[in-house]
């Protein structure tokens, strides 16, 4: 089959597409694979930065959604069925095996580009702001790279759960995405904290979303109302900014880590089923609708994943891997 594989640690250029055999089942579902979604972890993974360090060479690709062409019995999964998958590893490619646990049934309105924007961001943004953050209807959460897939889908579930959405971008453009997910008020990255605490009327917010980090972190601190509650995704601004504690007792506020992988796969690991089962609801009603930005084909994985590094990205970045 064709892959798209990471053999060296050079960078996103550096992906290249081989021929390797096809992934036994071994228990698990074999998805043939549609479509592909793109995320921040590949651009680590292509210089050897992220936190799992697999072997070389390999195949990247986190999410996926596609068709079962097989799975084990008793795992409620069909041939043919149309799916949502997180295989973690390996969705580069035309197939893929996954758990059955991390396999997700797709509504017949959702197409395969946005089931395969669902697991990774969708997943991620539901445990952070409802098991991580206690998100509370009413309240206000602030989004950092809110027109990124990570971004646009906690503004959806934000809304979803009746909280206020402040949509932070660094361009315009990128501000026209956020609103078109829902966002109630789009601010400018420069400057934001100003901006945030006159839409508050000074109070701040109750919560912020932050897979950015970098320089935005204390101005971020600073935007909590009474106890807030600032959650931390990741480092896309490169640096891992640090706290400065007494800043904590000052409003009662809480900096809070949202590792949702290492939470399911540390003991919960029908989590993400009991997630799905929240999700579907939503995605039903079309209240959840990933915003979708470029489709690269596999051959050209590459430059999808270089787009996400260079951070030209508006929407989820998307490979098709078959008609």
């Amino acid at each position: 089959m064709h892959a798209a594989q990471i053999s060296s640690h050079d960078g996103p250029r550096a992906v290249r597409v081989v021929d390797i055999p096809e992934p036994e089942a071994d228990g698990k579902v074999l998805v043939d694979v549609h479509v592909a979604g793109v995320t921040f972890p590949e651009v680590l993974l292509s210089r050897g930065e992220y936190q799992l360090k697999p072997e070389l060479p390999f195949v990247p690709g986190s999410e996926v959604a596609g068709t079962v062409r097989s799975a084990p019995e008793g795992s409620g999964l069909q041939p043919g069925q149309r799916v949502a998958a997180f295989p973690g590893f390996g969705g580069f490619a035309e197939v893929v095996a996954v758990p059955p646990s991390l396999v997700f049934p797709l509504p017949d309105r959702t197409s395969f580009e946005e089931g395969a924007a669902l697991p990774m961001n969708y997943l991620t943004m539901h445990f952070a702001l409802h098991r991580r953050g206690r998100l509370a209807a009413g309240e206000t959460v602030l989004v950092h790279g809110a027109a990124g897939g990570l971004g646009t889908a906690a503004v959806q579930l934000a809304r979803a759960a009746d909280a206020r959405v402040l949509a932070v971008v660094s361009t315009e453009a990128k501000g026209e995405v956020a609103r078109a997910a829902g966002a109630d008020e789009v601010v400018l990255a420069e400057g934001f904290r100003d901006r945030v605490k006159e839409l508050t009327g000074g109070r701040g917010v109750d919560v912020v979303v932050d897979p950015v980090g970098g320089d935005r972190f204390t101005d971020s601190l600073r935007s909590l109302g009474r106890e807030g509650r600032l959650l931390v995704l990741g480092f896309t601004g490169g640096d891992i900014p640090t706290v400065k504690v007494n800043r904590l007792l000052l409003n009662n506020v809480s900096v809070v880590g949202v590792g949702w992988g290492a939470f399911w796969s540390g003991g919960e690991p029908g989590y993400p089923k009991e997630q799905w089962a929240e999700l579907a609801p939503l995605l039903e009603q079309g209240r959840l609708d990933p915003p979708l930005g470029s489709v690269h084909e596999l051959a050209d994985a590459a430059e999808a994943v270089a787009e996400l590094d260079e951070r030209r990205a508006t929407g989820k970045v998307l490979l098709r891997v078959r008609g």
